[in-house]
């Protein structure tokens, strides 16, 4: 596939990759690092396919100058990464570990050598297991202790920094990781669920209070958000539960009334403080968007809540057919031009930047120095269309973070799942550009030459 008929972006978007912490980095028992909530649930038997952990994955800890030395070569000008909480604060609170800080600072150094912006996430779900056993999510002390370490963080890296992440996919972390139990801790419990979705609210709230007072210069809360598609009650109830409980407390220091009643019914209320909504309601530049497909729903009167979705019932998931991912996600690149086009509609104070998306496929081993993954090309090619449809129409959209740059430990499916555009072979951590790196090289490539005229 060519890019000789792609769309032109216009001057400043930014062309970027992703990544997170326990995903590449490896070295979990090095320089003082602490264990994590991951490095706890991928020990425990039955949690990871095939029992994998992220003790070496990618080993980018050792690994990291020729990681963006390849970045370089791609032409990236951002890279979003995460800081390991467990780094720089080993028991969750206290002074901060130089150690940690320094790897982050060699790091960012590294990338701006390279000319590449460093996009900081400083939560991606690698929770200090010290936390976890003191209540996690559930206890509303951990979002104070998010904002110490928030602090920590940007008082070595800010005057390099320019964007700072709060949270990645709360939803994911609340409600995967206490009410299905999937993800890391492994809690099965809707009112854990809603206690830590609110409660990681209020960690934004206060880390991001918290980095704006330190001088943070762009603020950025990150989302995965899906439209909802199906029956109306069921698509309706749906976003309410993934998008809105998110989107309209940080955007807008509102909570919705008809979720308020679903977390009372499932949670009670007593989590929920006067304040609180102001707290999480601060001024953010950026919403991260994190976008794999829509959510395809129909009303099933009578139908259980699956267990990530409390508050779900009388509501069936379906699969709309046609093509997919080797995750079962349909590909559906349309629907991320309905999502672009209705955040840019009801949250237009706030600037887009895709933060995620791209596709896990069954990647061949390279072959001649190659990998031919021309379904991910397609992927990546159609969604970039989708999103300058979007930002043709009118959306306030920045730039596109592929993920991921490498492939990695992807959570509870271990290392079964390859979504990098970069291959890494993890016996012997040799990394091969996929032929989705190229293409994308290509389109940055095209679109810098193009702006030059």
């Amino acid at each position: 596939m060519t890019t000789d008929d792609f769309p032109s972006f216009p001057a400043g978007f930014v062309w970027g990759a992703a990544s997170a912490a326990y995903q590449i980095e490896g070295a979990v028992h090095e320089d003082g690092r602490g264990p994590s909530i991951w490095d706890t649930f991928s020990r425990t038997a039955g949690r990871v396919a095939s029992g994998h952990t992220g003790d070496v994955a990618c080993d980018h800890y050792h690994r990291y100058a020729d990681d963006v030395a390849l970045m370089q070569s791609l032409g990236l000008a951002a890279y979003r990464f995460s800081v390991a909480w467990p780094r720089i604060q080993p028991d969750g609170s206290g002074p901060a570990d130089p150690r940690g800080l320094d790897f982050y600072d060699r790091l960012v150094d590294s990338l701006l050598a390279a000319g590449i912006d460093p996009y900081v996430t400083l939560y991606h779900w690698d929770l200090p297991q010290a936390l976890e056993d003191r209540g996690g999510w559930t206890s509303r002390d951990t979002a104070h202790r998010f904002a110490a370490y928030a602090e920590a963080v940007h008082a070595r890296l800010g005057d390099r920094v320019r964007t700072w992440t709060t949270l990645n996919e709360p939803w994911v972390s609340a409600f995967l990781g206490h009410g299905s139990g999937i993800h890391a801790p492994g809690r099965t419990d809707p009112a854990d669920a809603f206690r830590a979705a609110h409660h990681l609210l209020l960690a934004h709230g206060l880390g991001a209070r918290a980095l704006r007072e330190a001088g943070a210069r762009e603020l950025a809360l990150t989302l995965n958000l899906s439209p909802a598609f199906g029956d109306s009650a069921a698509a309706e109830r749906i976003d309410l539960l993934l998008n809105r409980q998110f989107l309209d407390p940080a955007l807008r220091g509102e909570m919705p009334e008809d979720l308020l009643k679903i977390i009372d019914r499932h949670a009670g209320l007593g989590h929920l403080r006067d304040g609180d909504l102001e707290l999480i309601h601060q001024p953010v530049d950026l919403l991260g968007i994190n976008y794999y497909c829509p959510q395809y729903v129909q009303d099933v009167p009578g139908a259980p809540a699956d267990p990530a979705w409390p508050g779900a019932e009388d509501v069936g998931f379906v699969h709309p057919g046609g093509p997919s991912t080797a995750m079962g996600w349909p590909i559906a690149a349309a629907g991320l031009t309905v999502l672009l086009n209705r955040l840019a509609r009801e949250y237009p104070e706030v600037g887009l930047l895709i933060t995620e998306n791209g596709a896990a496929f069954d990647d061949g081993e390279p072959s001649g120095g190659r990998v031919a993954d021309p379904d991910r090309v397609a992927y990546l090619d159609a969604h970039l269309r989708a999103a300058h449809e979007a930002l043709a129409a009118g959306a306030d959209l920045r730039g596109y973070l592929v993920w991921s740059i490498l492939d990695n430990f992807e959570w509870a499916e271990g290392y079964h799942k390859r979504f990098g555009i970069v291959h890494v072979d993890y016996a012997t951590q040799r990394r091969t550009p996929k032929d989705s790196a190229l293409w994308y090289r290509d389109v940055i490539a095209a679109e810098a030459a193009r702006l030059r005229g």
